[in-house]
């Protein structure tokens, strides 16, 4: 019975840690494209600053 217990309290705690890690991702899907922006966008100035110099 103990055993039974524990294993449900196992289980319990491996599903909230995936709940709080798709939650991460879920909220870090929504800000990475505007990263990808800003990086492309400053990649371009900086190349266009170097060959116009």
């Amino acid at each position: 019975m103990e055993a039974k217990n524990m294993d449900m309290v196992k289980t319990e705690a491996e599903i909230a840690k995936l709940m709080a890690e798709t939650a991460k991702l879920n909220l870090e899907s929504r800000w990475m494209p505007f990263v990808w922006a800003s990086m492309i966008f400053g990649a371009a100035l900086a190349a266009a600053k170097y060959f116009a110099s």
